[in-house]
């Protein structure tokens, strides 16, 4: 084609303003003018259109909040971080337990304890997440659908509903708190995500298992067990975890026991997450069928440290603390599960026992009675278990434990430890007798005791100040006469008699155990515990283990390592049961003949403090250990008191409520058990009957001089026998006021008065002579020296058995 034949529209700006009805002349002027045609401009919106966005404004609403979804949502994931747990939530108690697992106390204020989820039983696992999140180990850390779900139910009336996987109820319960507002669940929702990608799915549910409350006091799963059904997770039935898992939607309503009437609604839980594990195949549908409601057990009221738990816990924590077990500082922390040894049993019947035999006797209208305090603890000599122990009326009211205490003198239950160092030594009187039960010794009343080098100045009164005359170990034993173990103790060396008190069990630190003659009246101020754990080691043929109080200890499920338990021959075992042998007749007709009223073969020994500020028993049979100690204290200014006139007694003895007590514990912890005799090697002879004064002497001070006077206070001893005289004593002279008598002359003469004549010597005198006697001087005047070393505090004194 030919540019001739081109035709060119004119560029007339009229055209773009023609009508559009001129259909010509619009058309002419697109076609012959060449011009675009312009936008049609809308028309406005008119009526009830106007009240609806276009769809152009919708679109760019959403495109705007999806901008600032994700946008807030990346602020908040960049701004909001796992804080630290809130301060409830790693709170937890020692729990103290008894050896079957009964729990015994608490000492925190919450009811927590922290186990590993590997403690649980699957069944119990899978019964929670029936209960709460059936999709938990499948899903994200939050479940949007469901949050808007329970938004929306929650806006038309159907209630609150939580929405929450279990990954946010742990946040809620161990970071957040319980507030109900949107800031804190907008903190709950990125924290749920961060700690979904820093933490696996089972630290996350074994956090939520132990941070839920369950009702009753109770935080986690393990103290839900205790609280419901008094047993520890891992022996929870399906039926008892699906009834825990029920209480986490409400926890206080669905306690069937607290809240009868809600036992409906309780019931329907626990049927709906019975199902939900069939349905999640996580229960067999004919086990299912089978299964019958648990009904929880009764509420049970706090176990804080009232009674005896609170002595119980003192010395638990002491035990722990004292052997390098756990430091204080950590045990303050809380979550351990410490298993005890004591026995529920036994205890009760220790407790009922005092109750019995002490406490009930007491009465508002004697003064002395408000001052009675009774501690007592009983050990398994076989394994050193302490398996009861009673530390006093009641923590709250009296917080020092009367059976750790270290302040009382344990006095003649001290004697037994003085013959089991002279047998395990070989020992002998100092005319080089062995020293067996059979051997005499002389019972005068405060006859001075004789050393290598003569009297040692020391003169121990007897019981009510009775004179014995010769008599054997085993009558002294019986009547626990002072005179014959002061002397005996010399005889052994009072340092090796401390060496074996301390081989039994006897703390070395323990106060006034100083070797000397008066070691053997007891002045030392051993605990109840000290000596029970003293005697066990004799009931056990010798061999020593130190007590313990503590089976198992475990923190967050993982168990602390306690030391060995090594037990040692620490005496010989012919010494331990020679000693045992001794003490038979203690109980079968002497000062703890109450103590018969046992039943079975048992043995024992009375003692009594300096001015019966104490009343003691201890005894044992071949299985069991133990020891009641009733003591004197005045409640308000805690000083220590004498017993006269208490539980309407003019004086209380050991082989009174002491004993009493001991054979009602004693009979009530072994009932179930069947007796056993003592099995025994004794010392070779140490049965054979020995004769008094033989060939002019006795056993106890050597060789009769021609000078010696008979004692005239004595009651009637054998014929041939005589008093020997004491060596000289070069001390310097001194006077002792405590060992004045009046008995003049005879008493002189017994105690071996002045060598050298004069009245002390003579017998003729009073005060003079007396003095000169006991104290076996040489002045010619009678007024007499003091031979050997005078013992502060015990020289004079009573030791009553």
């Amino acid at each position: 084609m030919s540019d001739e034949h081109q035709t060119w529209a004119p560029r007339d700006p009229s055209a773009a303003s023609a009508s559009p009805g001129d259909g010509e002349g619009a058309q002419g002027s697109a076609s012959g003018n060449g011009k675009k045609k312009g936008r049609t401009k809308r028309p406005k919106r008119t009526g009830w259109r106007r009240l609806f966005p276009t769809w152009r404004m919708v679109l760019g609403a959403v495109l705007v909040a999806g901008l600032l979804l994700v946008g807030g949502f990346f602020a908040g994931y960049q701004l909001v971080d796992i804080p630290a747990a809130n301060a409830g939530a790693d709170a937890q108690s020692n729990v103290y337990l008894y050896k079957d697992g009964t729990v015994l106390a608490r000492d925190g204020e919450v009811n927590r304890e922290k186990i590993k989820l590997s403690q649980v039983p699957s069944e119990v696992q899978h019964a929670v997440l029936a209960a709460e999140d059936r999709d938990f180990y499948h899903q994200p850390a939050v479940d949007v659908r469901a949050m808007f779900r329970a938004g929306w139910n929650t806006v038309t009336g159907k209630g609150k509903q939580g929405g929450s996987t279990i990954t946010q109820q742990y946040v809620k319960n161990y970071y957040l708190g319980q507030e109900r507002t949107v800031v804190r669940k907008a903190k709950e929702f990125f924290i749920a995500i961060k700690l979904n990608r820093e933490q696996s799915k089972d630290q996350i549910f074994e956090g939520y298992l132990n941070t839920s409350y369950f009702g009753r006091n109770a935080y986690g799963i393990q103290a839900a067990a205790q609280a419901y059904y008094g047993k520890n997770v891992e022996d929870l039935t399906t039926a008892e975890g699906a009834y825990l898992a029920s209480l986490l939607n409400a926890p206080s309503q669905y306690d069937v026991v607290a809240h009868p009437g809600n036992k409906a609604a309780a019931l329907d839980r626990w049927n709906y997450v019975l199902d939900g594990m069939v349905k999640e195949k996580w229960l067999d549908p004919g086990e299912r069928s089978t299964t019958e409601f648990p009904v929880p057990g009764e509420a049970k009221p706090s176990t804080g440290l009232s009674g005896q738990r609170g002595y119980l816990v003192q010395a638990v924590e002491d035990y722990l603390t004292g052997n390098g077990i756990i430091d204080e500082k950590t045990l303050a922390t809380g979550g351990h599960r410490i298993t005890t040894t004591l026995d529920k049993k036994k205890q009760d019947a220790f407790v009922a026992a005092v109750r019995d035999n002490v406490m009930k006797k007491r009465s508002g209208d004697r003064e002395a009675d408000k001052n009675v305090r009774v501690g007592g603890a009983s050990i398994v000599p076989e394994t050193g278990e302490v398996v009861a122990m009673y530390g006093g009326v009641d923590y709250t009211q009296q917080y020092v434990n009367n059976a750790t205490r270290r302040d009382y003198q344990v006095g003649s239950t001290f004697k037994p430890f003085v013959f089991t160092a002279a047998v395990a030594n070989d020992s002998t009187t100092q005319d080089g007798r062995p020293i067996t039960p059979e051997t005499y010794y002389d019972g005068t009343n405060k006859r001075t005791v004789q050393g290598p080098q003569g009297s040692t100045g020391y003169d121990p009164a007897n019981e009510d100040d009775v004179d014995y005359g010769q008599i054997t170990v085993r009558t002294a034993t019986d009547k626990s006469v002072n005179a014959v173990y002061a002397q005996m103790a010399q005889d052994v060396g009072p340092e090796k008699v401390r060496e074996t008190a301390v081989a039994l069990g006897i703390p070395k630190a323990t106060p006034d155990l100083t070797a000397s003659p008066s070691i053997a009246l007891g002045p030392a101020t051993a605990s109840v515990l000290d000596l029970t754990e003293a005697y066990a080691t004799i009931a056990n043929h010798g061999r020593h283990g130190p007590y313990t109080l503590v089976d198992k200890v475990t923190k967050d499920g993982t168990e602390i390592e306690l030391p060995d338990r090594k037990t040692e021959q620490t005496v010989t075992r012919q010494a331990a049961d020679t000693t045992t042998a001794l003490l038979r007749s203690v109980v079968e007709g002497g000062t703890g003949s109450a103590a018969q009223a046992v039943g079975r073969p048992a043995v024992g020994k009375t003692g009594t403090a300096e001015e019966d500020k104490a009343a003691w028993f201890a005894g044992y049979t071949p299985d069991l250990a133990t020891v009641v100690a009733v003591m004197g204290q005045n409640p308000e200014s805690g000083v220590q008191t004498p017993l006269y006139g208490a539980l309407g007694l003019d004086r209380v003895n050991g082989g009174g409520a002491p004993a009493e007590t001991w054979a009602a514990y004693t009979e009530a912890a072994l009932r179930s058990s069947p007796a056993k005799d003592f099995d025994l090697e004794t010392v070779p002879g140490s049965d054979e009957p020995q004769e008094p004064g033989e060939d002019g002497t006795d056993s106890s001070t050597g060789p009769a001089t021609p000078d010696d006077t008979p004692s005239s206070t004595a009651p009637s001893p054998p014929a041939d026998t005589t008093t020997p005289s004491a060596p000289t004593s070069s001390a310097p002279p001194a006077d002792d006021t405590s060992s004045t008598g009046t008995t003049g002359g005879a008493t002189g003469g017994a105690d071996g008065g002045g060598t050298t004549g004069g009245d002390g010597g003579t017998g003729s005198g009073t005060e003079g002579a007396t003095e000169g006697g006991t104290d076996g001087g040489t002045d010619d005047s009678g007024r007499g020296t003091l031979g050997g070393n005078f013992i502060e505090g015990v020289r004079g004194a009573r030791y009553p058995g």
